[in-house]
């Protein structure tokens, strides 16, 4: 039998860090580009925005989530534009070519490495095309299939599919706040992947702006290019606009479960064992498992294991199912809670379990989440880590003092 196939995903705190700020000399250029090349520039006062704007740094500054990317020394875009009509992307397109300039696609601006807002090369200029007005979403129930434009967040795909239907959902990921067009281009994993696959798994079409400024479909642009998108990264082979997306049939209600468990508690028995049956569970569940550090009843430094779960049933069965699989964890019933698929998106966003699913729709970030500086990386591995492995990284979670932690997600091969 294959080894199960874990997704870790490590989190450092507190990266040092240097940069050097782009120049700015070619934003009258590029500016004036847009104007001779679109006429509905010039109707549009929130379109256009230089470092000189007033609102230049609070749009910059609007989805960063990694304080690295938000000191004064971090290069800056020449020029934000937020388009509201295909023709104006094809003009930023066409005068980013025309006067050398980088063209950075931001959909919700979740990338680790700042990409969608900064530049690897602080010596060559960049422009900032921002979609947060492209978020149009239609949810077709009876072919079971959406078109999602990728200035929309993951929460508001979710709250317009839950408002469609209970029994409808999408693969895809926890985060609320994170862009459709970034997620999907990137893969996207979520707690549905293990019987329906990735987000991009499920993407039947797109509108695809290429280099030139055409305007290319599925069709048109070919299955190779099609692939492409679908895994490839965001702002690599064009812009897509907007996606079609498979939706899949899901029961009302799912359960779902967070269980905790410390080092005093077993946790390094538990994550070791984990990782040999969470691949092997009925594709109807997935168990993410996220390690920390925490302080103890003691008040010494100590492990957190914490155990997030989604289950498309009812507790009794997901209950009955883990005593007999995974007796380790000791699942409870009153561990689990049903709800429908929408108010599960809720809870593993983090939530409060009273909040409404309006929460969804909120596209903003806590100041908390920007103020911290990080690194993230992941990894694939085919066999189980051992005990004595685990316990060292552990350890060097306990060096960071700034706290850090892994990410871990089990796959089906």
């Amino acid at each position: 039998m294959l080894p199960p196939l874990l997704l870790l995903l490590l989190l450092l705190l507190q990266l040092p860090h240097s940069w050097s700020s782009p120049p700015f000399q070619t934003s009258q250029d590029f500016t004036r580009c847009l104007f001779s090349q679109n006429s509905t520039v010039a109707t549009h006062t929130n379109l256009i925005y230089t470092p000189a704007s007033p609102k230049y740094s609070l749009l910059l500054q609007s989805t960063i989530r990694d304080a690295r990317f938000n000191t004064t020394l971090a290069p800056k875009p020449s020029v934000i534009v937020t388009p509201t009509s295909l023709s104006q992307i094809q003009a930023s397109v066409h005068c980013s070519r025309e006067h050398g300039l980088q063209l950075r696609v931001r959909s919700g601006g979740h990338d680790y490495e700042g990409l969608s807002y900064t530049s690897p090369y602080p010596n060559y200029p960049f422009v900032v095309l921002d979609l947060v007005n492209f978020r149009n979403i239609s949810v077709d129930v009876p072919e079971k299939t959406a078109w999602v434009q990728s200035g929309a967040i993951l929460g508001e795909l979710y709250h317009r599919i839950g408002e469609a239907s209970p029994n409808l959902a999408f693969p895809a990921g926890s985060c609320h706040t994170v862009g459709v067009g970034g997620h999907f281009s990137g893969g996207g994993f979520g707690f549905l992947m293990r019987k329906f696959g990735l987000a991009a798994d499920n993407v039947l079409d797109a509108v695809l702006i290429d280099s030139k400024g055409s305007v290319l479909d599925r069709a048109s642009m070919g299955e190779d290019m099609f692939w492409a998108i679908r895994g490839g990264g965001g702002n690599s082979f064009g812009i897509v606009l907007a996606w079609k997306v498979r939706l899949v049939s899901v029961p009302s209600p799912v359960t779902v479960f967070r269980v905790i468990r410390t080092l005093e508690q077993n946790a390094l028995e538990i994550v070791h064992r984990w990782q040999s049956v969470a691949s092997k569970l009925p594709k109807e569940l997935m168990i993410e498992l996220a390690v920390t550090t925490t302080n103890s009843s003691t008040t010494t430094t100590t492990i957190r294991a914490t155990f997030n779960a989604l289950f498309q049933g009812r507790s009794n069965s997901l209950v009955s199912l883990m005593q007999s699989r995974f007796p380790d964890l000791g699942l409870r019933k009153g561990d689990c809670q049903e709800m429908s698929w929408l108010e599960a998106m809720v809870f593993h966003a983090g939530f409060p379990s009273n909040s409404s699913v309006d929460v969804l729709l909120d596209r903003t970030i806590s100041p908390l989440v920007g103020s911290f500086k990080y690194k993230s990386k992941s990894d694939y591995v085919q066999d189980a880590v051992p005990k004595a492995a685990l316990l060292k990284i552990w350890g060097k979670l306990f060096e960071t003092d700034v706290g850090g932690g892994i990410i871990l997600m089990a796959l089906t091969r």
